[in-house]
C-alpha cells in the first residue's frame, strides 16, 4: 500500500457536469466549442432515444454490443470519418468504444497499433461522455477494453488522449434502467472502489474516493433496485460510479476483475453480473492481508466483519438482497470450464500482479468452485 509521499498521476475530464438536468447543457457546449458534425456511439437502447441529447438529427453508430469485440469497434470507427466530435452515450461498452473511435477516426490505424499503454495518437476530434448507467465509471477514465474474438481475451488500451473533454453525468438518464441491471452495475461500481482500496498500489489520494464510493453503494443501491424512480438513490449511484472511474485510472482493479473477465468473454455475461458473482470470494480471500480496509467495506455494506468466511457470507448476502442469483452454475457456466477459466484469469497479470494476495492457478480454480 502506498504512503502519502508516493507519487501518483491523477487525471479526470477537464469538465465534469453532474446532477439532474445537466444533459440539457450538451447542445450549448457543442456549439460553444464550434463543433458541427457530432457522431454518437450508442447501444440499441440508447440509439432509440438520441433525441434526449438535444442535437436534432445526428450521425450515429447504434449497434454497440455488450462486451464489444474488435469487429464491433471497427464498424463504429467506419462511420466516424467526417466527425469533429464523438459522443459516448450509454454504459461502459459505448463509452469505451467512443474513446477508441475518437483516437482512430479518420485514420487507417488498426487497434493492434495503439493498444496497450500510451500508444494511442492525439485526438483530432472532441470527445464527450454521457453515461446512462451507474456502473463502469468509464466517463471518468482514459482506458478502454474490447474483446479479441480469436483469443477470447480483453485488449486494454490506455492513453491520456482518450480522456473526455467533458463528462455529463445526469442521473435522470438512469431512471429507466431495470432493477436487475441496476443491481449488477451498482456492484460493478462498488468492485472498482473495493479493488482499488485494497490494491497493492492503493494510494491515500484514491482511498477517499474508493471508500466513499462503497459507502454510496451501500446506502443507495438497494433503494434504487426497489424503486427505480428514487432520484436521490439514482444520483448517489451515479456519483459512486464516477468515483469508481476515478479509482480505475491511477490504481485500477485486481483479482475480482481478472476472475470476472472469462465469464464475460466465454459466456457473454454482462460485466456487472460477472463482477457480482466474483466479488464476495475475492473480498474474502484478500481480507487477511488488509483487515482494516475490509472491515470498512463490511461496515459500509451493512454486515459485521470477521473471518474470511464471515466476509464471504456477508458480501454474498448483500448481493443476494439485490435479487442476484450468486451461483455461477445458475448463469450457464459449465463446471468443466473452470480449469480453463482459472488458467485464463491467472494470465491477466496486469491486474493480478497488484492483488494484495498472490493467487495461484489452483487458488483461482478453488474460488470458482466455491462460487459455483
Amino acid at each position: 500500500m502506498s504512503s502519502l509521499t508516493a507519487p501518483i498521476d491523477l487525471r479526470r475530464p477537464a469538465i465534469v457536469r453532474y446532477g439532474t438536468g445537466t444533459l440539457a447543457t450538451l447542445a450549448e457546449w457543442i456549439a460553444a466549442e464550434g463543433y458541427s458534425r457530432p457522431y454518437v456511439v450508442a447501444d440499441p437502447v440508447n440509439a432509440a432515444r438520441l433525441d434526449l441529447l438535444g442535437l436534432g438529427e445526428v450521425a450515429h453508430f447504434g449497434d454497440v454490443v455488450p462486451e464489444p469485440h474488435v469487429a464491433n469497434l471497427e464498424a463504429a470507427v467506419a462511420g466516424a470519418s467526417d466527425a469533429d466530435v464523438v459522443i459516448g452515450f450509454g454504459g461502459g461498452s459505448a463509452m469505451d468504444l467512443a474513446k477508441l473511435v475518437a483516437v482512430m477516426a479518420g485514420r487507417d490505424t488498426p487497434l493492434s497499433e495503439i493498444s496497450g499503454p500510451n500508444r494511442a495518437p492525439a485526438r483530432e476530434v472532441g470527445l464527450v461522455q454521457v453515461p446512462t448507467t451507474a456502473g463502469t465509471g468509464s466517463e471518468a477514465g482514459s482506458r478502454a477494453l474490447v474483446t479479441d474474438p480469436d483469443t477470447n481475451s480483453k485488449i486494454a488500451t490506455e492513453s491520456p488522449h482518450m480522456l473526455a473533454d467533458i463528462a455529463i453525468i445526469d442521473p435522470d438518464l438512469t431512471m429507466s434502467v431495470p432493477a436487475h441491471v441496476t443491481a449488477a452495475t451498482g456492484v460493478d461500481a462498488m468492485a472498482h472502489c473495493v479493488e482499488a482500496l485494497t490494491s497493492r498500489r492503493a494510494h491515500p489520494i484514491i482511498d477517499i474516493y474508493a471508500l466513499e464510493g462503497v459507502r454510496l453503494v451501500g446506502r443507495f443501491l438497494k433503494r434504487a433496485v426497489e424503486d427505480g424512480t428514487d432520484a436521490e438513490a439514482r444520483a448517489g449511484l451515479s456519483l459512486a460510479a464516477f468515483y469508481g472511474g476515478i479509482c480505475l485510472g491511477p490504481v485500477n482493479t485486481t483479482a475480482g476483475h481478472a476472475l470476472s473477465y472469462p465469464l464475460g468473454t466465454r459466456y457473454k455475461l454482462p460485466h456487472g453480473i460477472a463482477n457480482a458473482l466474483i466479488f464476495p470470494h475475492t473480498l474474502a480471500v484478500n481480507a487477511p492481508s488488509c483487515p482494516e480496509k475490509t472491515a470498512a467495506v463490511a461496515e459500509a455494506l451493512g454486515f459485521a466483519p470477521g473471518s474470511p468466511e464471515d466476509i464471504r457470507a456477508g458480501a454474498r448476502a448483500f448481493c443476494e438482497a439485490l435479487g442476484l442469483d450468486m451461483r455461477l452454475g445458475a448463469h450457464g457456466v459449465e463446471r468443466s470450464a473452470l480449469p480453463d477459466m482459472a488458467a485464463e484469469a491467472h494470465g491477466i497479470r496486469r491486474l493480478l500482479d497488484w492483488n494484495p494476495v498472490d493467487l495461484s492457478e489452483d487458488d483461482i480454480r478453488s474460488l470458482y468452485e466455491v462460487a459455483y
